[in-house]
C-alpha cells in the first residue's frame, strides 16, 4: 500500500487529492495545524497535527508517516492580504517547505515530494503564454515566498530527491475560500436570486484570468508523482476569461443580469497588467498527457449550484 502525506489536506486543493487518493487505496495522511485539530475529514484520511514552521515538528511527522509520496499544499493563500502578513506568509509557503525538504532528505530520502507553485511566481510577466522556462518575477510577498519554494524545490530534485513543481494557474470549485474572487461573486449570485435585489462590488471587471476545475489540478499533481522523471509543469487551461465574463455566466445561471447587481469600487481596482496572465500548458499535455477538462460555463455554474445549496441548507 502506497502511503501519502498531504499538507493543507483541508483546503480546496488537500481535500479534493484526498477524495482521490483514498479511492485509489492509499494510506493517507493529512497534515492539520494543532489549533485546527477536531476538524471532520472524509473516511480514509488520518489526521496528524504538525506545524509547518517548525523543523522538529515536521521531522516528527515525517517519521510517524514515512511517506510514499508527499504533496504539499499548505499555503497561506491570499496574494491579496500577503502583504500584511509578510512574515506569516514566508514562514509557512517558503520556509515551511524547506523543513519539508530537509526533513525528506534525511527521514525519507525515497519520497516523491510535490510542491503546489504558483503562477504569481512569474509575476511582471514580458511574454505570454508563461511556460517552464518563463523567468520568475514575482511582485508580492506571496509571489515571493512561492518562488523560493519554487527554488527550494529544484535544488532538491539537483541533489537527487525526486521532487516537482506544479506551477498552478487559478483554478477553482465550490470548495474555494471566501477570499477569492470568485466565490465572492457565485455566493452574490445565489443570494441575490434568492432576495431579488442586492449588489455585490468588484474591482477591474476587465481583469482577465486562467481559470480551471481544482479536482483536475490535484490529479496533474497526482501523474507528475508517477512519472520517473521528476521536474516543472505549467497547470493551467491554456485560456482566459475576464471577471465580467465570470458575473456574466454567475449571474446568468441563476437568470439574473449581472449589469444590474455589480459595482466597481475603486479601492479594490488594481493596477492592470501589461501583458496576460496565461498558460502554456503543453508541456504536460505531451509528457503526461494531462489536459484540462470542465469548461469555463461549467466551472461557475458548478460554483454558483453549491452555493445555492448551503443557502438551502
Amino acid at each position: 500500500m502506497t502511503t501519502a502525506l498531504i499538507t493543507g489536506v483541508c483546503g480546496q486543493d488537500g481535500s479534493y487529492l484526498a477524495d482521490f487518493l483514498v479511492p485509489r487505496g492509499y494510506s493517507v495522511f493529512g497534515l492539520e495545524r494543532p489549533e485546527s485539530s477536531g476538524q471532520k475529514m472524509r473516511s480514509g484520511v488520518t489526521l496528524i497535527s504538525g506545524d509547518m514552521t517548525d523543523a522538529a515538528s515536521v521531522a516528527e511527522v515525517i517519521r510517524t508517516c514515512a511517506p510514499d509520496e508527499v504533496y504539499n499544499f499548505a499555503a497561506q493563500s491570499s496574494v491579496a492580504a500577503s502583504g500584511e502578513l509578510a512574515d506569516e506568509t514566508h514562514a509557512i509557503n517558503a520556509d515551511g517547505v524547506l523543513n519539508l525538504l530537509t526533513a525528506l532528505r534525511t527521514h525519507a530520502p525515497n519520497a516523491r515530494f510535490f510542491q503546489a507553485s504558483s503562477s504569481e511566481i512569474f509575476g511582471a510577466v514580458t511574454e505570454a503564454p508563461q511556460n517552464e522556462t518563463t523567468p520568475l518575477r514575482p511582485r508580492n510577498p506571496y509571489g515571493y515566498s512561492k518562488a523560493v519554494a519554487h527554488a527550494a524545490t529544484a535544488a532538491a530534485r539537483e541533489d537527487g530527491l525526486h521532487a516537482s513543481a506544479g506551477i498552478f494557474f487559478n483554478h477553482e470549485s465550490p470548495r474555494r475560500g471566501s477570499g477569492f474572487v470568485t466565490t465572492k461573486i457565485a455566493n452574490a449570485a445565489a443570494a441575490i436570486s434568492r432576495t431579488g435585489s442586492g449588489v455585490v462590488e468588484l474591482g477591474r471587471m476587465e481583469a482577465r484570468r486562467d481559470w480551471g476545475w481544482a479536482p483536475d489540478y490535484v490529479e496533474a499533481a497526482w501523474m507528475m508523482l508517477q512519472h520517473d522523471s521528476p521536474g516543472n509543469f505549467v497547470i493551467g487551461t491554456g485560456e482566459t476569461h475576464s471577471v465580467d465574463q465570470f458575473c456574466a455566466a454567475a449571474f446568468g445561471h441563476v437568470g439574473l443580469n449581472h449589469h444590474d447587481h455589480v459595482r466597481v469600487n475603486p479601492d479594490f481596482v488594481r493596477p492592470p497588467e501589461t501583458v496576460e496572465m496565461v498558460s502554456d500548458p503543453r508541456l504536460i499535455n505531451e509528457t503526461l498527457g494531462w489536459s484540462a477538462t470542465k469548461p469555463f460555463d461549467e466551472i461557475v455554474a458548478a460554483m454558483v449550484d453549491a452555493a445555492l445549496e448551503r443557502l438551502d441548507g
